[in-house]
């Protein structure tokens, strides 16, 4: 006989019921925003240069701090140590209000880029390479003032150098010639895109002794808008490859230039019978169909190189190189 159930059950069951719902659809709700990727984008300022292209970049100016920490250490006779930091597109008026008062920022051209770039060395770095130069030691300096025109002129021969390390990190991509354009101790007064301008922005922490700062170089989309489709991991690629070919063929023409070759010059050919050649005795002439102003070959290794002219030399034997002997393909 089936159970009837009785009042107290079915209330007891129903209350069950309802509250096991609202745990499956929070279990539910869990499951799909763990499953469910939302990334947040701001219209206003769109990522205009895409994650390959920044990557490129990160690569060249690793390079790049390489480079700047062996002419630093070199300049300031002490061990500077460059790391990067980041590369990040912000917008242009960011990117001054993150640079302190008074600051050591210079613009400079960096053709064929369009415009021109920020270059921005933080102040405490920047007097401790001053006093490094006029000998120095590894106290740390907190001074906020303008810099002196010796002083100026102290820093200027630094970034110069900086400037030539940064188109050899730059050749292989896109060589690019720099020219200094001006020097602002105030960022407000450097204006070179529009306030909302996209920047590519890249930090570079420098170490010395003790002391930490930060170099910064700011790229404006528009300077790098005509030749962001080089900047691509492949073409990074590509030119690793030729630069480490360019290397290559330097050593071993470096290593080929040591190395002896036998040089022949042929005055004349004649065709001899053997009977005749066996019967050849001292005093005999060989007639030959060469005229004695006639050019000859000049063999090198055993190949004809050069159409020479005999002669002398003082009183040594010579020859003068008229041409190249023509190469011949072979198909």
């Amino acid at each position: 006989m089936a159970k009837i159930l009785t009042q107290d059950e079915i209330d007891a069951l129903l209350s069950t019921v309802s509250s096991s719902e609202p745990a499956a659809e929070e279990e539910s709700s869990a499951q799909s925003e763990h499953t469910r990727s939302v990334v947040t984008y701001d219209f206003k300022h769109p990522n205009r240069v895409s994650k390959d292209q920044i990557r490129t970049l990160e690569n060249m100016h690793d390079n790049f701090s390489g480079h700047i920490g062996s002419t630093l250490s070199a300049v300031l006779r002490t061990m500077v140590d460059v790391d990067l930091v980041s590369v990040d597109q912000i917008n242009y008026s960011e990117y001054i209000m993150s640079l302190v008062s008074p600051s050591c920022t210079y613009t400079f051209s960096a053709k064929p880029l369009e415009g021109l770039c920020v270059m921005d060395y933080s102040p405490t770095l920047v007097f401790s390479f001053i006093d490094r130069m006029f000998g120095g030691g590894e106290k740390v300096l907190e001074i906020e003032r303008e810099l002196t025109g010796i002083e100026k002129s102290v820093i200027g021969r630094i970034a110069h150098k900086v400037y030539r390390d940064l188109e050899k990190s730059w050749a292989n991509m896109v060589p690019i010639s720099i020219e200094q354009r001006s020097f602002e101790t105030n960022p407000q007064f450097v204006q070179v895109v529009p306030a909302g301008e996209t920047v590519i922005v890249v930090s570079l922490q420098l170490k010395l002794f003790s002391t930490t700062g930060l170099l910064t170089i700011c790229y404006p989309y528009v300077s790098l808008e005509t030749h962001l489709a080089k900047l691509s991991a492949q073409n990074w690629i590509d030119a690793t490859k030729r630069k480490n070919l360019k290397e290559n063929r330097e050593n071993n023409r470096e290593n080929l230039q040591k190395v002896g070759m036998e040089l022949a010059l042929v005055l004349a050919r004649s065709k001899l019978r053997m009977r005749e050649f066996l019967s050849l005795e001292i005093g005999d002439v060989v007639t030959t169909d060469v005229k004695i102003h006639n050019s000859v070959d000049l063999m090198v290794g055993g190949r004809k190189k050069f159409i020479c002219r005999p002669g002398l030399f003082g009183k040594r034997r010579a020859c003068q190189i008229e041409e190249i002997y023509p190469v011949i393909e072979k198909e």
